[in-house]
């Protein structure tokens, strides 16, 4: 049988690297899986508390759809120090590092690997972590996909709240509330059963609870939203960023206050309708459809086809985009929100000259839009 070039890069396994990478702040446990190449970067994951690469991201990147990305682009999955699994318990003497020095140990794995730029996709922890990386580090970030971020610091009644939930409830009904909301652990058993299970079993309670705290005490995000003639030194994200939320994740909220803090030029916020807190486990297909136009839109994955994707139904979810006054909106109007503003499209052509590329990719996106939000409705 005859296979094609095309064909011949999913026939082969990528090469995979497992290795513990030393830092200033304790060891992380990465998987690198392909080989980069010159002038493209990797994609750098990093997971959200209670979870480690796999549970993170295995549903995501074994989906059929992803295997376009996974040829064209290698991937280096970072864990938190202690939460790989068959993490033994960290010594009594280690100090747990900040969400801040997490962040700082990252540069230490991009130079282990020799990679000069990544695309950073993060989920809660991990999306705050590569914020504040690309924050520190403009310079090593391509671009961002941030699921669930919090860009706030926890507040005093959050503090007892957290305090609270310590005491009556269990590790895993604490971490299940993190990434669930309310509406979904009432309803899908399995999932939450899974999860559940995945979290007991799995990872290190000790580091888990750690690495929980760590989370719990993190700094605000130092992003200011540019206003022309007003803020003139501000400190914003200087990369391409998507945001994803799912419409019933408890990080709702949490999400549209960090896109209205960050320069609309650079940021889209996709809402997923009907759609749990953890979007890349409940609709791998649709975050999938975004990270590629997303891509596209940096330059690259020019030669991936995306008819089958186009002529998949979209019923099952609405992407919305939002910036500027309709992003402080109460988060009940913008569920019922199907529109797609194209200020910030307007706005970016202003301020840099497109590439082909770019321009394409803009409109596929302008496309998926407006054909999810008409079937939504």
């Amino acid at each position: 049988m005859e296979v094609d070039d095309n064909e011949c890069e999913y026939v082969f396994e990528p090469h995979i690297t497992e290795e513990h990478i030393e830092t200033h702040y304790g060891n992380v446990h990465c998987i690198m899986v392909g080989t980069p190449r010159a002038n493209h970067p990797v994609l750098l994951t990093f997971h959200d508390v209670g979870l480690n690469h796999k549970s993170c991201f295995e549903t995501l990147f074994n989906h059929e759809d992803m295997r376009e990305i996974n040829s064209y682009l290698p991937v280096v999955h970072v864990e938190a120090p202690g939460q790989h699994e068959g993490a033994k318990t960290l010594p009594s003497s280690y100090i747990y590092p900040s969400m801040d020095q997490l962040s700082e140990a990252l540069p230490a794995v991009l130079k282990h690997f020799g990679l000069r730029r990544v695309i950073g996709l993060g989920v809660g922890a991990g999306a705050y972590i590569l914020a504040k990386f690309a924050l520190n580090h403009p310079d090593l970030v391509d671009g961002l996909v941030l699921i669930n971020i919090n860009p706030s610091a926890e507040g005093l009644i959050d503090s007892v709240a957290s305090k609270l939930t310590e005491w009556t409830h269990t590790l895993p009904d604490t971490v299940i509330a993190h990434l669930f909301g309310k509406d979904e652990i009432e309803t899908n058993h399995d999932l939450i059963a899974t999860y559940r299970h995945n979290i007991t079993t799995t990872m290190n309670q000790s580091n888990l609870t750690q690495f929980l705290h760590s989370y719990n005490n993190r700094n605000a995000l130092e992003v200011e939203r540019p206003i022309p003639g007003e803020n003139i030194n501000f400190r914003t994200l200087k990369c391409s960023t998507l945001l994803i939320v799912g419409d019933n994740s408890p990080a709702v909220e949490a999400v549209v206050d960090c896109n209205s803090k960050l320069n609309p030029t650079e940021t889209t916020l996709l809402k997923m309708a009907d759609c749990g807190g953890l979007p890349q486990v409940d609709q791998p297909a649709k975050v999938i459809e975004a990270l590629k136009y997303f891509i596209q839109g940096m330059g690259y994955l020019s030669s991936v086809s995306m008819t089958r994707l186009r002529s998949r139904t979209t019923s099952s979810s609405s992407i919305t985009s939002m910036d500027g006054p309709r992003s402080r909106a109460h988060t009940n109007e913008l569920q019922h929100e199907h529109t797609h503003s194209r200020g910030t499209e307007e706005k970016r052509g202003r301020s840099h000259t497109d590439t082909p590329m770019e321009s394409m990719s803009k409109s596929n996106v302008d496309h998926i839009v407006s054909k999810s939000s008409e079937v939504a409705c």
